[in-house]
C-alpha cells in the first residue's frame, strides 16, 4: 500500500512540474520513467516513417496507460515520404492496438483510408475528437458512422483528383453496408480543401443533425460539393453558434446569404478572413435575424464603411470586435461604430490598422466612447505614437489584457502613461516594440499590482524586474 501511494504521489508531482523539468523526469531511473508515462494523459509525436523504432510504436503507446490525447505529424525532413496512405493506415493500427482510452486524436502525416479508421472505431470506442487527412481520389464519410461517441471533426481533404472520380452528386457510390440509416450527432466540424467536385459531401451535409452542430468551419475551400444538399444543411441548422471562413472567397457569399435565410437566431460568433464579398456580407448583416456578440474580420479590401454603420445598427449586443488590415474604413465608420456599441463592447482588436495612419486622432475619440473595454488588441500599428496612446489609455481605466506587439514607436513614455490610468492590467504583450527599453519594462512589472503575464524580449529584464515578477508568480513568455 506504501509503494501505491508513492507512486500516486510521485504522478502527482510529475503532473505539477513545468515542462522544462519534466522532460528530465524520464533519466532518474526506469522507475521514474514508467511512473511518467503512465500519469500522461495528453502526447504530441513528430515522426519519421524510416525511424527504426517505428516499429515499437505500439510498444511505446501502450505504456501511456491513460492517455486521452494523442496528436501525431511528420518530421519536417520526411514530409514527403510520410504523405503516403500505407505510413498514416500503419500509425492508426498501432493507436487501435494500444490506445483503448483514447477521446482525442490528430493525425497530420497523411492520408489515411477506410479499414484502419474502422479497426480505430473498434478500438477507441470513447472517441469524441478525430482530426485527419482524406484522400480527394477515393473520398468517403460513411465511416463515421462507426465513431458512435464522436463530437467533434476535422477533415482535411488532400490530393488532386475530384472525389470519387464523381461528375455529379448522384453518382456518389454507397457500399452496401452503409446504407443504413443513422445521424451524426457532431457538435463541431471543421472542413479544409473542398473543391466544387466534391460530391461526397452530400452524404454528410444529409448526415449532420441540425440540433447537435454549435460550430462549423471552412478553411481553404472553394466549393461545398452539392450547393442544393449543403443549402438545406446551412438553412436548418438549429443551433449553430460559431461560424468560421478562412480563405474562402468563391462560397463566402453562398454561406452568408443561406445564413441569413436560417429561421434560427443562434449565431453568436463569425469570422471571415481573407475572402470577403462586400455585397453578400451586407446582405448578411441586414437580413440575418442573429444578435452577434463577437465579429472577427480580416478583410483587407472588401470592409467599408457602410459595413460598419449596418453593424453599429443591427449588432447591439456586439461584444468582442476584431478587425485585421482592413485598409478601406475611415474614422467616420469607426466613429459611428464606437457610439452605437458604447455599452456591451468589451474586448477590441484593430491590428494592423490603416485609418489610424490616415486619421489622427481617431482613436482617442473612440476610445472616449468604448469605456467598458478590457481587452485591447493594437498589434502591429507602427504608426502609434506617445501621443495619441496616452490620451487614448486614459479612457480605459479598467482594462485588463492589453497587446502592443510590433508598434515600433512606442517609447518608455506611453508605459508610464499606461501604468497611471490602468491599475486592473493583468497581461500585456510588448514584444517587438523597439522603443521600449529595460527601464519602461521594469516601470511596468513593478507599477502592475494585478499583472500575472507579460510578454517580452529576454533583453529587455532587468536583473530587479526578474526577482520581482518571481516573488509576485508573474509569467514570462519570451
Amino acid at each position: 500500500m506504501e509503494i501505491i501511494l508513492y507512486d500516486e504521489l510521485l504522478q502527482e508531482i510529475f503532473h505539477r512540474l513545468p515542462p522544462p523539468s519534466s522532460s528530465a523526469v524520464s533519466l532518474v531511473s526506469k522507475r521514474w520513467l514508467r511512473l511518467l508515462r503512465s500519469s500522461l494523459s495528453s502526447l504530441t509525436l513528430r515522426l519519421s516513417p524510416n525511424h527504426p523504432s517505428l516499429s515499437s510504436l505500439s510498444t511505446f503507446l501502450s505504456h501511456h496507460t491513460y492517455l486521452s490525447s494523442l496528436s501525431l505529424s511528420s518530421a519536417s525532413s520526411a514530409v514527403a515520404a510520410a504523405a503516403t496512405t500505407a505510413f498514416s493506415d500503419n500509425l492508426l493500427i498501432s493507436i487501435s492496438t494500444a490506445c483503448p482510452n483514447l477521446t482525442r486524436l490528430r493525425i497530420s502525416t497523411g492520408p489515411v483510408s477506410l479499414l484502419p479508421l474502422l479497426s480505430l472505431s473498434t478500438s477507441c470506442p470513447h472517441l469524441s475528437s478525430l482530426n485527419l487527412i482524406l484522400s480527394r481520389n477515393r473520398l468517403s464519410f460513411h465511416f463515421l458512422l462507426s465513431f458512435k461517441t464522436l463530437k467533434s471533426l476535422t477533415v482535411i481533404l488532400a490530393g488532386t483528383g475530384t472525389g470519387n472520380g464523381n461528375s455529379s452528386p448522384e453518382s456518389s457510390p454507397m457500399p452496401d453496408y452503409y446504407t443504413s440509416s443513422g445521424e451524426l450527432r457532431l457538435e463541431s466540424l471543421c472542413l479544409s480543401g473542398i473543391r466544387a467536385g466534391d460530391y461526397s459531401l452530400s452524404w454528410l451535409w444529409r448526415r449532420c443533425s441540425y440540433e447537435t452542430l454549435t460550430k462549423l468551419v471552412f478553411e481553404n475551400c472553394d466549393g461545398v460539393g452539392d450547393n442544393h444538399s449543403f443549402s438545406c444543411f446551412i438553412k436548418g441548422l438549429k443551433n449553430l453558434h460559431e461560424l468560421e471562413l478562412k480563405t474562402c472567397r468563391s462560397i463566402v457569399s453562398l454561406i452568408l446569404i443561406k445564413l441569413a435565410e436560417n429561421r434560427f437566431n443562434s449565431l453568436k460568433s463569425l469570422l471571415i478572413y481573407d475572402g470577403g464579398n462586400k455585397d453578400g456580407l451586407l446582405h448578411f448583416i441586414r437580413e440575418t435575424r442573429c444578435n452577434l456578440q463577437k465579429l472577427d474580420l480580416r478583410l483587407p479590401l472588401d470592409l467599408h464603411d457602410n459595413h460598419l454603420f449596418e453593424i453599429g445598427a443591427k449588432f447591439n449586443r456586439l461584444r468582442v470586435l476584431r478587425l485585421q488590415s482592413c485598409s478601406m474604413v475611415t474614422g467616420e465608420g469607426f466613429k459611428s461604430l464606437g457610439l452605437a456599441l458604447s455599452d456591451e463592447l468589451e474586448e477590441l482588436s484593430l491590428t494592423n490598422c490603416d485609418v489610424i495612419n490616415r486619421h489622427n486622432g481617431f482613436l482617442v475619440e473612440l476610445a472616449q466612447n468604448l469605456r467598458n473595454i478590457k481587452i485591447l488588441d493594437l498589434s502591429y500599428n507602427h504608426m502609434l505614437l506617445d501621443k495619441e496612446f496616452a490620451s487614448m489609455i486614459s479612457s480605459y481605466v479598467d482594462l485588463r489584457k492589453l497587446k502592443l506587439r510590433g508598434c515600433s514607436r512606442l517609447t518608455n513614455s506611453s508605459l508610464i502613461s499606461l501604468c497611471k490610468n490602468c491599475k486592473h492590467l493583468e497581461s500585456i504583450d510588448l514584444l517587438y516594440c523597439h522603443g521600449f527599453q529595460v527601464e519602461g519594462v521594469e516601470f511596468v512589472i513593478m507599477n502592475s499590482p494585478e499583472l500575472r503575464k507579460l510578454q517580452v524580449e529576454d533583453r529587455k529584464l532587468s536583473e530587479v524586474a526578474r526577482r520581482w515578477m518571481r516573488n509576485k508568480f508573474i509569467e514570462i513568455e519570451p
